[in-house]
């Protein structure tokens, strides 16, 4: 590999960790040349068609950012935004993430993942985008991850909402006005309602 191409090599990952094989092509460089990049030691695999430099600054939230950068249209949920949004004890070992009832199921990642499917603005409504890494991230807000807990609390525990609920509320991360909207557009106001009456 020319120092030329190494060149264009190390600026192609300005300002990001991660790249996929199609944004290299993108930016001129064919298989045989990352090939090339990956055997000289200047490329790192982090996962299927996802590539880094060696030495990268990785931080903690790098798993998301290997999933936003494979799945740009999931929507990291549940646990996984509870924990980006530091509003829990709990640790996933796996990555959630909302999709579309007609969007495809990635396969063959190395990053273990929790799909759940929604629709409307229970799909839509809350989305915040992030940059991790360089990686532009899509994370639900506090108040719909909260509301997203009490509608798959039969997947993730009671309890763990009731703590969301809680921690969100101490912290000050969410009125009583966010989390009553979300409620209603997760369908769980009912089931909501008397945990907000011991919040007050």
């Amino acid at each position: 590999m020319t120092p030329l191409t190494q060149k264009r090599l190390k600026a192609a990952f300005r300002g990001t960790t991660l790249l996929r094989s199609r944004d290299l092509t993108a930016q001129g460089f064919n298989r045989v040349q990352v090939q090339q990049a990956v055997q000289a030691g200047l490329l790192e695999r982090a996962g299927r068609g996802l590539y880094r430099p060696p030495g990268a600054d990785i931080t903690e939230k790098h798993t998301l950012a290997e999933v936003g950068k494979q799945v740009p249209n999931g929507i990291i949920c549940l646990l996984s935004a509870l924990n980006f949004h530091r509003l829990t004890t709990q640790n996933p070992h796996e990555v959630w993430l909302a999709l579309g009832h007609k969007s495809w199921s990635p396969r063959g990642h190395h990053v273990g993942l929790r799909i759940v499917r929604l629709s409307g603005p229970a799909l839509n409504e809350g989305v915040e985008t992030h940059t991790v890494e360089g990686v532009s991230l899509r994370v639900y807000n506090p108040a719909k991850t909260v509301a997203d807990c009490f509608k798959f609390r039969y997947k993730i525990g009671l309890d763990v909402a009731l703590e969301a609920l809680r921690e969100t509320w101490r912290a000050r991360r969410a009125t009583m006005k966010d989390l009553e909207h979300f409620a209603r557009v997760d369908r769980v106001a009912q089931v909501m309602r008397p945990y907000f009456e011991s919040l007050t």
